[in-house]
C-alpha cells in the first residue's frame, strides 16, 4: 500500500469510529432520560445472567433450529472479526498479512475463519428462507412492515456480502494461496479466478479488502438505527434485568406507605411528610411518556431484537387481541428516538404535544394484557414489556381514572364490600355456594 492508501484508510477508520462513538453518546443520553432504579444488587446473579443468557445464548436454544443457527452466526461473526485487528494494522502501516509470522497458529486462525464464514453464509441463507419463503408468522405481524421488515433483510444481506468478500479476498490473494496458509474454503474458489492475470487478481483482492473493512464500519454505524443494536446491548440488558420472581410486581412506595399510614391508628393523617422522604408523593403515578419510565425499561427498548418470540407466545395476541409485546417495545424505542431528536434540536426537551400513551400505544393494547409474563419468559435477552404495560395502566387508573368499566366495578365492590362481587359484608362468602 502507498502512503496515500494509508492516509485514506486512517481517515476512513477515524470517520467510522468517530460517528459510532457519537451515536453511542446519544444512545446513553437517551437511556439516561429514564428515572433512576437500583439494579446493582446481587452482582453474582447478574454476572451469571449475562454469562448464560447474553454470552451463552441459553434462552435462544429453546427453539432449537433458530437458536443453533443464531449461535453459529453469533460466534462466526464475532470470531471472524478478530481478523479486523490484522486489517487495521495492515491498513495503517502498509503491511500485508502482518500476523502471518504466527506460523501454524495463523494457519489455524485463518482456516477457522474460513470455515466459520461458510457456516455463517449457510445460516443466514436459512434465515432468509425462513423469512421470505416459509414466511414464519411471527416475522409477518402487522408491526413488521416497512423498515422493521427490511431491517432484518438488510442485516442478512450485509452478512452475506461481508462473508463472501472475506472468502474472495483470500481466494484472490496469490501470495496467500501460494504459501498454502489456512485456506480450507477459499482454495475451492481459486478455480473461478484461474484465468485472470496476476495484476487483475491483485486488484480484485484489494477491492475485496477495501470493501470488507468499509462494510464492517458501515455495519458498525448501522447498528444504532437497527434492531441489531442488541449485539452490543444484550450484555448490559441481561446484567441489569429484574431478578425478582416473574409474578412479583413492583410497588409504588408512596402508595404502600399511604396504606400503611391509614392502617396505623397512631399516625396523624394530617402530618405532612418531609420533602424528599419515602412518603413524599411522586409528581406522577405510572407512566404516560418515555421520561416516566425507568432507565432499564428504556435500555430494554433499545435492546429489543424484534424476533417476535414474545408476541408469538402472548395469549392475548394469539386470541386476536390488539396487544403485541414486540410492538410495545418498538413503539417505546420510536418515541424515545423522537424525544432524543427533540433534545438534540432544541438543547432540551420542548413539549411536542405527543406522548407514548395514546399517540404510540393505545389503551386497548395495554388492557388486553393478561399479566402472564409469557413475553418476559420467552425473550432471549430478558426484556420486560410487562413492566411498561403495568406502568401505563397505573397512569390510566391513578391519574386519569380511565380503567375499563369491569375494573371500576370490581374496585368499587372491593372498596364497599371487601370483595370483588356485589355482596354486602355479611354475604361476602356466598360466592362459594354458587
Amino acid at each position: 500500500m502507498t502512503y496515500i492508501d494509508n492516509i485514506a484508510f486512517a481517515i476512513l477508520l477515524f470517520l467510522g469510529i468517530g460517528f459510532f462513538v457519537k451515536n453511542i453518546q446519544k444512545l446513553i443520553r437517551n437511556i439516561k432520560l429514564g428515572k433512576e432504579v437500583n439494579r446493582l444488587d446481587n452482582s453474582s446473579a447478574r454476572w451469571k445472567n449475562m454469562a448464560m443468557i447474553a454470552l451463552g445464548q441459553s434462552k435462544m436454544v429453546k427453539r432449537p433450529i433458530a437458536g443453533i443457527l443464531h449461535i453459529i452466526v453469533y460466534i462466526g461473526f464475532i470470531i471472524i472479526n478478530i481478523e479486523v485487528i490484522e486489517i487495521i494494522i495492515d491498513g495503517l502501516f502498509g503491511t500485508h498479512r502482518v500476523l502471518s509470522f504466527l506460523g501454524s497458529f495463523y494457519n489455524f486462525l485463518i482456516g477457522s475463519f474460513e470455515v466459520l464464514a461458510l457456516l455463517v453464509l449457510v445460516s443466514v441463507t436459512v434465515f432468509w428462507i425462513r423469512r421470505m419463503i416459509l414466511k414464519i408468522p411471527r416475522f409477518w405481524n402487522k408491526e413488521m412492515k416497512g423498515f422493521p421488515k427490511n431491517d432484518a433483510l438488510y442485516i442478512l444481506y450485509f452478512e452475506m456480502v461481508l462473508m463472501s468478500l472475506f472468502l474472495i479476498m483470500n481466494a484472490t490473494d496469490v501470495p496467500f494461496q501460494q504459501k498454502n496458509f489456512g485456506n480450507p474454503i477459499s482454495q475451492f474458489l481459486v478455480p473461478l479466478f484461474q484465468n485472470f492475470e496476476v495484476n487483475t487478481l491483485f486488484y480484485i483482492e484489494r477491492t475485496a479488502w477495501w470493501l470488507h473493512i468499509a462494510g464492517i464500519l458501515i455495519f458498525l454505524n448501522y447498528l444504532y438505527y437497527s434492531k441489531h443494536l442488541h449485539i452490543l446491548l444484550a450484555f448490559p440488558n441481561t446484567y441489569f434485568a429484574n431478578l425478582n420472581a416473574k409474578g412479583q410486581l413492583s410497588n409504588l412506595e408512596s402508595v404502600t406507605n399511604e396504606v400503611k399510614m391509614m392502617m396505623d391508628p397512631n399516625i396523624d393523617p394530617f402530618a405532612a411528610a418531609p420533602e424528599g422522604s419515602e412518603n413524599d408523593v411522586p409528581e406522577k403515578f405510572g407512566a404516560s411518556d418515555v421520561q416516566d419510565l425507568n432507565w432499564v425499561q428504556l435500555l430494554n427498548a433499545y435492546t429489543c431484537t424484534e424476533c417476535g418470540r414474545c408476541t408469538s407466545s402472548c395469549p392475548a395476541n394469539i386470541t386476536g387481541k390488539e396487544l403485541s409485546p414486540r410492538a410495545i417495545m418498538m413503539k417505546t424505542r420510536d418515541r424515545l428516538e423522537e424525544v432524543g431528536e427533540n433534545i438534540s434540536k432544541n438543547g432540551s426537551f420542548v413539549d411536542d404535544g405527543k406522548q407514548l400513551l395514546n399517540d404510540y400505544i393505545k389503551p386497548e393494547e395495554i388492557w388486553a394484557c393478561t399479566s402472564c409474563n409469557a413475553c418476559v419468559e420467552e425473550c432471549p435477552v430478558n426484556i420486560d414489556p410487562l413492566s411498561i404495560i403495568m406502568d401505563m395502566r397505573r397512569y390510566l387508573v391513578m391519574e386519569q381514572s380511565a380503567a375499563p368499566q369491569e375494573l371500576n366495578s370490581m374496585m368499587t365492590n372491593i372498596e364497599n364490600n371487601g370483595a370483588p362481587w356485589q355482596y354486602n359484608q355479611m354475604d361476602r362468602l356466598n360466592w362459594k355456594d354458587e
